[in-house]
């Protein structure tokens, strides 16, 4: 009896010991019994055969968890390959948009270079939502904190050149803002000034103060404008004539018979005036010699200048729509003042410019003349080709080039457009409408002077201005 009645004692000890602590737990318990050693014999192989299925539904249970982990891990994986794509496509679209701002700057266009900003932020504020998206999740995935961090590094750096360029262009334009308001501020002051009583000279002061400020704001088309910009044509017309003339006297040139062809050039059918042709022919003697050589350059440069497109088509913008091609004009000549044209022909070399500048040369450099002056045609055929070469001499032409074609927007920038004139060969001089440039004793041209050749045409203005025509005078007898 001792003996069943221990044994039930053991099992009412067994279960509450189950029930009361976990099968792990239990193994480690202590389930001695004070007694017979049979009866600890007995224990041992009760518990024996839960410990061996407590294995078995952890080696179940541990398996089933490995599979709920994979299958998280693949949903992961795909999730960042989404959030990838997605980042690769937002900086596909953020390269094509700044090549479009960078596109937009040249040629020169204020409403281009608006949309592609727009373009440019907007792809901006799409990768910041993408970074934001990517910082969020990372951060509430707990063990992948670190993970996060070091992506959200990495978009960052792709960012940060973007930002950094639109940082940038926003304090050009607050640059340009208040350049823009400083320049208002003294026109306003000058405008102002003038319009009170201080004197003639304080007048004359502001005038000269009013025409600068025209120069820099450009604000309207005027002609203290044309005027300042036919002065540039002067100046650049003869820089490019004293470096052409000292290639040809480089090239051992006999410069007196290249005169007398230029001049032989000049003479028309229509002239009945008797004129001294050998004082002239003296202007190579006296070192006049380059003012037969400018009068063959401005020729060429202005042959054309009454069209709209120098008759390089047959555009007639100006007729059928005037006030449109005038705004059109203006705002083309405030495009390209700033301009290098070396630079600009670089990206647009078959441009309206391009082609003005490729027919010019061609017509002022005769192939024996480039050939004698260089020694080959190596800058001809490149101008034929459509291209604009590199060189110190075509570079001068460039400048010159730019001053007439920007005197030409402005003409058509006027309403009325200018009109041209030039002096015939053997006309009586009019003080008026004529400017000698070689200069006489006393400040006064002595009489019996007529025009030997015109040098540079003239304008009369819509205001009545009247920009004289240059001339080279010989006597009459």
């Amino acid at each position: 009896m001792g003996k069943v009645s221990n044994f039930s004692d053991l099992v009412q000890r067994v279960a509450a010991s189950c029930l009361l602590h976990p099968l792990g737990a239990g193994r480690n318990g202590d389930f001695a019994v004070n007694g017979a050693g049979d009866e600890d014999d007995f224990s041992e192989l009760e518990l024996d055969e839960p410990e061996e299925e407590v294995r078995e539904e952890e080696e179940i249970g541990g398996g089933g968890g490995f599979r709920v982990r994979e299958e998280g891990s693949r949903k992961e994986v795909m999730e960042m390959e989404m959030a990838m794509w997605e980042v690769f496509d937002a900086v596909s679209a953020m390269k094509k948009a700044y090549a479009g701002l960078q596109k937009a700057h040249s040629p020169w266009d204020p409403e281009k270079i608006r949309v592609a900003n727009i373009a440019v932020v907007g792809e901006l504020r799409k990768l910041g939502v993408l970074r934001e998206r990517f910082r969020r999740r990372c951060s509430g995935g707990g063990g992948h904190r670190g993970g996060g961090a070091v992506a959200g590094g990495a978009l960052r750096e792709v960012v940060a050149p973007y930002e950094a360029t639109v940082e940038e262009l926003k304090k050009e334009v607050k640059a340009k803002e208040v350049e823009v308001d400083n320049l208002k501020e003294k026109l306003s002051s000058v405008v102002n000034g003038s319009n009170g009583n201080n004197g003639k000279k304080s007048r004359s002061i502001s005038r000269r103060k009013v025409g600068c400020s025209q120069l820099q704001v450009v604000a309207a088309p005027a002609p203290d404008l044309f005027e300042a910009t036919m002065s540039q044509v002067k100046e650049a017309s003869k820089s490019f004539t004293l470096l052409l003339l000292s290639l040809m006297c480089a090239a051992h040139w006999d410069i007196a018979a290249a005169v007398r062809s230029i001049e032989a050039a000049t003479v028309t059918a229509i002239t009945t005036t008797a004129i001294n042709t050998s004082s002239i022919l003296t202007t190579t003697q006296s070192g006049n010699a380059k003012y037969a050589l400018q009068s063959y350059i401005s020729s060429k440069m202005f042959q054309g200048f009454d069209h709209e497109t120098f008759y390089m088509d047959g555009s007639l913008s100006s007729l059928l729509n005037p006030d449109q091609y005038r705004r059109d004009c203006f705002t083309q000549y405030r495009d390209m003042k700033a301009m290098d044209p070396a630079e600009l022909l670089g990206i647009l070399p078959t441009c309206h410019f391009g082609k003005f500048c490729s027919n010019k040369y061609l017509a002022i450099v005769h192939p024996k003349m480039e050939e004698s002056l260089f020694g080959d045609l190596d800058q001809r055929r490149q101008v034929f080709d459509g291209n604009h070469p590199r060189s110190e001499f075509y570079s001068q032409f460039l400048g010159m080039a730019k001053a007439v074609w920007l005197l030409h927007l402005l003409a058509f920038s006027l309403d009325p457009t200018p009109s041209q004139f030039e002096a015939t060969r053997g006309a009586e001089f009019h003080p008026h409408y004529m400017e000698s440039v070689v200069k006489f004793s006393g400040g006064r041209v002595p009489l019996g002077q007529v025009v030997g050749f015109p040098v540079s045409p003239g304008f009369k203005l819509g205001n009545g201005s009247i920009i004289k025509a240059r001339v080279y005078l010989v006597s009459r007898d």
